[in-house]
């Protein structure tokens, strides 16, 4: 075996080389296929581009952040389009153009599992018209009736006279040609389909694994400068001073610009400016919040918990009249902490005011358009005077989607240089201090049951931080925010008095979107199903199938799941199984976890069963991995927290907030259900499952049940 020795020095060289690689490739304006001379395509809808050759670019509204929504997404406009799929390439859809055209390209959020399910119809709707007016202006050009000719693989072929011509050739014409009315397109029934539903290889992993890609921390740009920045550490905290003499005397930096709640300084590389903004002399207003501590949030949730009168999120039945008829009441309480989305790549921002009077912003975003209106915000510019350059995410998890935090503060820092490119990095401690948190959570909840151990009656009490109430407050409705109580307060287990509640309770801490948002409650209820089942001395899997109804998609999704994972037949000494079943996110799933705890109090998830029914599936093989990345992701939820001690989050790197690694990654088996009519989601569903699945097969393996995130080996760990 030959061993390879590589120098720093000679390492650093070749980095340096491939950054400047990077800046070449990324100035290369326009499409995948721009750069080719002589290649101007043809716009024949707002979302395809053809050129002379035959090649086809499908533009993107949505971002692409590792799920490989944007094969599926162009799967379902190809499909229609019925162009040759080795000639296809893609590109993302301008910010700035979607302002000047009203909206064209519909949503450009990528979150809640919505990408494909919500824009599916648009999309293979936009590839039957462009394929409507290409058979047409082929028509024309051959006068013969449009009814006369079929397409294959971006060739159309007039039937009588056997005459082909490929979609190159028509472009120019067809794209002169009125679109037909949406409502008379019709679409291919997903039996049909040659694309779409099958597993095409993603179109970003070979770029990604040539290191080609431009995530927004690779952006290089000529003369650009960078920034680091300090921030409040306590949350809603304000710069009171700086002392910043000294700062200004070190080598290469350049300026420091001071926000309301945030302190930069702009230097000649990123390093520089970051061992700066350390050098810095700042006092902070901490507010109120400087003694705010984990103890004294958990006393504010519990007290929401015992409130009288709280806000109803269902009330089915009279459940505190089953409750008090009960032949047995089990009770308990549930608690999971805030979580960082602990992206790789830190929040960052390029800002550059150019000499024309536009300002152009390049950014890692999961809503183009909220990223594009935050530029607007901060630079005081009109919409139509911003641009927003989406790159690769590296990691999004809805960090990166309704707070758009670091872009306005990429845009204020750039202010103060015009002219001049300024890229904002946050340093791994800012992005891990500075979130927008899972939220905290305390949850109480009452089961009833009858002599013959039937569920009479499910009571939930959830107190937790409103995700709406900070970031889209219009969503809160009758004092209920969907997010916090959802998987309660759309039980579908048939109990016949059912009573949800919610107790708002915001403290400073600000909360956000993470990966499934309320996943926490399929943890409470699910492993609160398998303490009542139980109590009631019966089959877990049996005592959830006997509350759904036949033909409910839950109770499908289940059965596949117990019957892939061999429920209820021997495993190997030592191993125990878990189950769980929730919706969420347009999709119904169950997961099936097989795991051992050694007397340590060590756990080791061997083997997970995920089954779900989305309707559809795009793309096999990606939905597979975004069942994968849901498991490993969620596995780290039994070892990480953010703890609050004098207002501020006590983890700042991964050495104490760590990730799961690759050992802790089980065997992954992904059973599709789909039973059509309608469109879910992937990218959260699998979450749901994951901890009550594993947990409930570590009260099989030890006897012990888990009720409070995170816990350690010694809670485990067996006498």
């Amino acid at each position: 075996m030959t061993t390879l020795t590589v120098s720093r020095r000679t390492f650093i060289q070749g980095s340096a080389a491939t950054g400047a690689a990077l800046t070449l490739e990324f100035a290369i304006p326009g499409s995948a296929f721009a750069q080719k001379a002589g290649a101007a395509p043809s716009e024949v809808t707002a979302w395809i581009l053809i050129y002379p050759d035959d090649k086809v670019t499908i533009r993107v509204a949505r971002s692409e952040m590792g799920q490989g929504s944007l094969t599926g997404l162009v799967q379902l406009v190809v499909e229609e389009l019925e162009c040759d799929w080795s000639k296809v390439g893609w590109e993302y859809a301008s910010p700035n153009e979607h302002v000047k055209r009203k909206r064209v390209w519909g949503s450009m959020s990528t979150g809640g599992s919505a990408g494909v399910r919500t824009s599916q119809e648009y999309l293979r709707k936009a590839g039957a018209s462009a394929r409507e007016m290409l058979v047409g202006a082929a028509a024309e050009q051959w006068k013969v009736s449009a009814a006369d000719c079929t397409v294959t693989n971006g060739v159309i072929t007039h039937g009588p006279s056997k005459r082909k011509l490929s979609y190159g050739k028509v472009a120019a014409a067809a794209a002169k040609r009125t679109p037909p009315d949406e409502k008379t397109v019709k679409l291919k029934d997903p039996k049909d389909w040659k694309i779409a539903g099958k597993d095409i290889a993603r179109l970003d992993i070979p770029d990604k694994v040539l290191g080609k890609p431009v995530f927004g921390v690779d952006v290089m740009l000529p003369g650009m400068l960078h920034a680091s920045i300090a921030q409040s550490p306590v949350f809603l905290g304000k710069v009171k001073s700086v002392d910043d003499s000294a700062v200004m005397k070190m080598r290469g930096v350049k300026g420091v610009v001071k926000g309301s709640d945030f302190v930069a300084v702009v230097a000649d590389n990123w390093w520089r400016a970051n061992e700066a903004v350390k050098a810095l002399k700042i006092e902070w207003d901490e507010g109120a919040n400087g003694k705010v501590s984990d103890d004294s949030i958990k006393a504010m949730l519990k007290a929401g918990l015992d409130e009288k009168g709280l806000p109803t999120a269902r009330a089915t039945g009279d459940t505190p009249a089953a409750l008090a008829a009960a032949v047995k009441v089990v009770e308990a309480e549930y608690y999971s902490p805030y979580l960082s989305h602990a992206t790789m790549e830190p929040m960052t921002g390029t800002a550059w005011f150019k000499d024309d009077g536009m300002l152009h912003v390049w950014t890692s975003t999961q809503n183009g358009e909220a990223s594009i209106a935050a530029a607007s915000e901060a630079s005081g510019l009109p919409l139509e005077q911003c641009e927003v350059h989406k790159m690769m995410l590296g990691g999004g998890f809805g960090r990166r989607g309704a707070p758009q935090d670091y872009v306005k503060q990429c845009v204020i820092i750039a202010k103060e240089f015009k002219g001049k490119p300024v890229k904002m990095i946050w340093s791994r401690e800012e992005d891990m201090q500075h979130g927008f948190y899972r939220p905290v959570s305390l949850v109480r909840m009452k089961a009833a049951l009858d002599k013959d151990g039937n569920v009479t009656a499910f009571q939930s009490t959830i107190a937790c931080p409103s995700i709406l109430a900070l970031l889209r407050p219009e969503g809160i409705q009758k004092g209920i925010d969907f997010t916090a109580v959802r998987t309660f307060s759309d039980m579908t287990y048939t109990i016949p008095n059912q009573l949800c509640e919610y107790a708002q309770k915001n403290p400073h801490v600000p909360v956000g979107f993470w990966r499934a948002p309320g996943l926490q409650n399929s943890f409470y209820r699910e492993c609160f199903i398998d303490e009542v089942a139980a109590a009631a001395g019966k089959d877990p899997l049996a005592f959830r199938l006997a509350m759904l109804k036949p033909d409910d998609k839950n109770r499908l999704v289940l059965e596949a799941c117990a019957k892939a994972a061999n429920w209820g037949t021997p495993l190997p000494a030592g191993v125990f199984r878990g189950i769980a079943q929730s919706d969420g996110f347009g999709s119904f799933t169950a997961m099936a976890a097989e795991v051992s705890v050694n007397p340590a109090g060590e756990i080791k998830v061997h083997r997970v069963v995920f089954a779900i029914d989305s309707g559809y599936v795009v793309n096999p093989d990606a939905c597979r991995a975004q069942a994968e990345g849901n498991v490993i992701y969620c596995i780290g939820q039994f070892y990480q927290a953010h703890h609050i001690k004098d207002g501020r989050v006590q983890e700042s790197n991964f050495h104490d907030f760590p990730l799961p690694k690759m050992p802790e990654m089980p065997k992954v088996e992904t059973v599709f259900v789909p039973t059509g009519g309608f469109w879910g989601g992937h990218g959260e569903p699998g979450a749901l499952n994951v901890a009550p699945a594993i947990m409930n097969a570590v009260f099989a393996a030890t006897g012990k049940r888990i009720r409070t995130l995170p816990f350690t080996a010694d809670e485990l760990k067996k006498v």
